[in-house]
């Protein structure tokens, strides 16, 4: 359920087009909830059909013009329920936890190269972050809605670096038990 609210809190932010919308998935909101193209579109279709959102007005006619959405009181009245409402934690599934668990009874043929794989990646995407937190929240940038998308990041940031001390950790442990 909450691919629309990720939506609807987009074009909150921002008036766009189901392409635009992409791109700001790919670049930010992605981090944190993904979705395809199609998802996104098919999407759009529905939270205009129940009166969320509108199409803007093209300033002017023309065939294939890209359609802009914008939110309606009905879309920010179901936002703001959404997000007062009570939510439990996801459980986690990684599959990267899985295999260890497998590994142990089958063997790590093969796994340390992905852990490392997992590693490298990891840190990339803590790097990732890392600069848009020096780039977008600079000292005293402070308005609450800055506050609440910086507390996003940090929980990015955290969880990249929880992988990353995990994974060197894994990768280190992977090499001191005995050949299979």
């Amino acid at each position: 359920m909450s691919l629309p609210h990720a939506i609807l809190t987009a074009l909150l932010e921002k008036p766009s087009s189901g392409l635009e919308l992409t791109r700001r998935f790919d670049r930010s909101i992605g981090y944190f909830w993904s979705a395809t193209h199609q998802q996104i579109y098919r999407e759009l279709g529905r939270l205009e059909a129940e009166g969320h959102i509108r199409t803007l007005p093209a300033e002017q006619p023309a065939r294939g013009q890209r359609k802009s959405y914008e939110v309606l009181p009905a879309g920010r009245a179901e936002l703001a329920r959404w997000t007062a409402a009570a939510h439990d934690p996801k459980p986690l599934r990684d599959t990267m936890l899985l295999r260890l668990r497998a590994a142990a009874v089958v063997g790590t043929d093969g796994l340390e190269a992905d852990l490392r794989r997992h590693l490298d990646l990891h840190r990339r995407q803590l790097a990732e972050y890392e600069e848009i937190e020096r780039r977008d929240f600079p000292p005293g940038k402070d308005a609450p809605e800055d506050r609440l998308r910086h507390l996003v990041l940090r929980a990015g940031i955290d969880l990249e670096s929880f992988w990353t001390g995990w994974l060197d950790q894994a990768v280190r442990e992977l090499g001191e038990l005995p050949e299979d």
